[in-house]
């Protein structure tokens, strides 16, 4: 939608055709675990734009319940069933896949009985809504760590749910420095969060009045299941077509959003970028990259060339109390790109000395030896970091150095940071290091 707004608004004598195989089709979707979160809020309340809206005022030709199945690149055509039933062909001069991923689903028994759910899309998560309050639901097991597993942890724990959390890997959060996720793993904990770490998932069992996860060395009981295991991108309508997809299975496009056809562009959780750090080609599925590739898409069908420089891997995301940040490289993935890293953690206040309420902040960068280049930062805390990651993200895309990044004039108030800046401060300490 992003494509097709500002498409019509820089041509608007273009015709602009959208299919959306569901009836949403402008919401807020990271916003989904805090709205599941509060029994007396509506999931409609995350709409940001109904389709009528589009159609009236924008003049898109959307049509909802389209489902589109084969693109024929030779005819240039589309082709698909609405809702499940009727047949439907469209002729285009270019075309853009924005059809997004899907939640991993484990291919073994069991996944798919009654109670067992994932999120992804807005009905997704009506339906998770649906089902906790028609079945009184006070027992959740999540299958998954990642961002979506620990939000919905903690969504679930405020509606005063009993979570418990289990994956087959023995870390929490791998990418990120032990100590720091030893500090979210306690976050968690502290909340009566259960976590099981290192226990392979077998199947899913009904038995009855609950259902059972039965893991490796371990069973878990609940009323619902929420598998968050990750997503993957929705390429098959182009790979079919003969496209070429690449790292995660994403669609490959150029820095221009092209695919290996000319006509044809991607954009979104379905397709992949490049990384600013590594040059190299990365597929980290992130709102504000969809959102930009689309506009990009757009210029670009306008004659108005653009051209996107990649994306750094920003991310966010709220466990209960802590904020937790990342952007650019671990130390792990540095060496895996072929750097000579080093990395340095330090502990931090939030707040100047002394000025009430401050909290600890604790910052993690990862530098280049031979080059000098900063190349990561992660952070973590209660308050403070959500924001101050940016900083490090700005000085990702600009490729600064580690003592150019150490340099940066960095707002100071008691109130928000000390003199020297917990960013700095840890830069400072990475520079005796290299």
């Amino acid at each position: 939608m992003s494509a097709a707004s500002r498409a019509k608004r820089t041509m608007p004598e273009m015709e602009v055709i959208v299919l959306e195989k569901s009836e949403d089709v402008s919401y807020s979707a990271c916003g989904m675990p805090y709205n599941i979160a509060d029994s007396d809020r509506d999931m409609t309340d995350l709409v940001v734009r109904t389709a009528a809206v589009f159609r009236k005022k924008q003049g898109i030709d959307l049509f909802t319940g389209y489902c589109a199945e084969t693109i024929d690149v030779k005819n240039r055509t589309v082709t698909g069933t609405i809702d499940n039933r009727e047949p439907f062909r469209f002729f285009y001069d270019r075309l853009l896949i924005a059809t997004g991923g899907r939640p991993k689903i484990p291919n073994l028994p069991g996944f798919d009985l009654r109670g067992v759910v994932a999120l992804k899309s807005l009905d997704d998560g009506r339906k998770i809504k649906a089902y906790i309050e028609a079945n009184a639901v006070k027992k959740a097991v999540i299958i998954g760590m990642g961002y979506i597993g620990l939000e919905m942890a903690e969504a679930l724990r405020a509606r005063a749910i009993d979570v418990e959390m289990v994956k087959p890997g023995p870390d929490l959060l791998p990418w990120m420095q032990r100590e720091m996720a030893g500090v979210v793993k306690q976050e968690t904990e502290a909340n009566r969060v259960g976590l099981h770490l290192g226990h392979g998932i077998k199947r899913i069992e009904n038995a009855g009045d609950h259902l059972d996860v039965c893991c490796e060395g371990l069973t878990l009981s609940a009323d619902m299941v929420l598998v968050a295991a990750g997503i993957d991108p929705n390429s098959e309508l182009a790979s079919d077509a003969g496209l070429e997809t690449g790292i995660g299975n994403a669609i490959s496009v150029n820095r221009r959003l092209q695919t290996a056809d000319d006509a044809i562009y991607a954009a979104g959780d379905c397709a992949d970028a490049y990384h600013v750090v590594t040059g190299q080609k990365a597929w980290i599925p992130l709102a504000l990259r969809a959102n930009r590739a689309g506009w990009a898409v757009a210029d670009n069908i306008c004659g108005k060339p653009a051209q996107l420089s990649g994306i750094s891997g920003t991310a966010v995301f709220k466990v209960f109390n802590l904020e937790v940040a990342r952007t650019g490289l671990s130390l792990e993935e540095s060496h895996r790109y072929g750097f000579e890293p080093v990395e340095v953690t330090i502990k931090n206040r939030s707040r100047a000395h002394a000025h009430p309420g401050a909290k600890t902040i604790w910052v993690n960068l990862v530098g280049d030896k031979k080059s000098g280049r900063l190349l990561g930062a992660q952070m973590v805390g209660c308050e403070g970091v959500a924001h101050r990651i940016n900083a490090a993200a700005v000085a990702l895309h600009g490729r600064m150095s580690v003592n150019a990044f150490f340099e940066t004039d960095l707002a100071y108030a008691p109130p928000f940071g000390p003199v020297w800046d917990p960013m700095l401060t840890a830069a400072n300490q990475l520079l005796k290091k290299m």
